[in-house]
């Protein structure tokens, strides 16, 4: 595996005069899980087909696993799985019989298709639910057999279209303990979400794609830092005391305090977080004003997005099919 297992240069994909991808650059570092985020319509879909080798660029360079995309497509698939963002499973059968229906549509002989099934259900923590029908499984257990599914080559790239949609908390976190348990064992993971907080939970670096383009390419805080400081929020209990408590953080933070009469709250930017929470706490309690919630907020993922993109987090629908040579869409 070379030193990126994604790598795009200059990619362009266009549909007549409409252009999904405009000069699209991407580097992935081999065992990372990298998030790449959109507006609807960015050219999120566009690049992972690209990727995937289910449609071709109009121009530019990509590779995957070392592989040139457009001139090794059977390669490429023997190197990648792909999860779409609804299960790809048979109903009527149970897990087990899932993965090893998958194993031989690739091509995996019978004894080793059973033997590949085994492993993976263990490692996806699937053993006690193999022999049940997959309408006994929770969401959260259909996402670990999809993605399971998908490694039945054992992948070294996994690509990951809103793998949580549609998931309860419980489920969330089942498939992200999944994912990164994936990564720690070498698979690299490119993930498209709808969900900020879930690409901030497992991506290591995020790019963020607007108008066929990679308009910021960064890590979660460094992102973050973006859109400013860390600030303090401070909800006073009687809306009466909001000048005083405005007044109690303007001394000590030495900053113009922002405040929302509707919610009786009051905040401002802070640099040494820690020891301006402390401080405010220990001055408004001196100062008899009774607070209903005080505390440190940093910027979000989604505050970012808003900031570069002009636009709210949206998805893109991806499918659930089947190719035959090791991906799945």
């Amino acid at each position: 595996m070379p030193e990126n297992a994604i790598l795009c240069e200059g990619v362009r994909k266009h549909y007549g005069d409409k252009r999904a991808l405009d000069g699209f650059d991407l580097a992935v570092p081999a065992g990372t899980v990298y998030g790449l985020l959109g507006p609807n319509g960015a050219g999120k879909t566009t690049a992972v087909r690209i990727l995937t080798t289910l449609i071709r660029s109009t121009g530019g360079r990509a590779e995957v696993a070392g592989i040139d995309v457009a001139a090794h497509p059977r390669r490429v698939r023997r190197r990648i799985g792909l999860a779409g963002q609804h299960a790809a499973l048979d109903e009527v059968l149970t897990g087990r019989q899932n993965l090893r229906m998958f194993g031989r549509l690739f091509h995996l002989g019978r004894g080793r298709a059973a033997e590949r099934a085994d492993e993976l259900l263990e490692r996806f923590d699937l053993v006690e639910a193999a022999d049940k029908g997959i309408k006994e499984y929770s969401g959260g257990m259909r996402r670990r057999l999809d993605l399971a599914a998908a490694m039945i080559l054992a992948p070294d790239v996994l690509f990951l279209d809103e793998p949580t949609t549609g998931l309860d908390p419980r489920g969330r976190n089942e498939v992200w303990h999944a994912v990164r348990s994936l990564v720690e064992q070498g698979t690299t993971v490119l993930l498209t979400t709808q969900y900020l907080d879930e690409a901030d939970q497992l991506a290591g670096r995020i790019a963020v794609l607007d108008r066929g383009r990679v308009i910021a390419d960064d890590t979660p805080d460094a992102l973050k830092r973006l859109v400013g400081a860390d600030r303090i929020e401070v909800v006073v209990r009687d809306p009466a005391d909001l000048s005083a408590a405005a007044a109690v953080i303007a001394r000590v933070t030495a900053a113009e305090p922002g405040v929302e009469p509707a919610t009786a709250r009051v905040h401002a930017p802070v640099t040494d977080g820690v020891a301006v929470l402390t401080e405010v706490a220990r001055t408004l309690q001196d100062d008899g004003v009774a607070v209903a919630d005080i505390g440190l907020r940093r910027p979000t993922l989604d505050e970012v997005f808003l900031r570069l993109t002009g636009h709210p987090a949206e998805d893109e629908s991806g499918t659930g099919t089947t190719t035959k040579e090791g991906a799945r869409v």
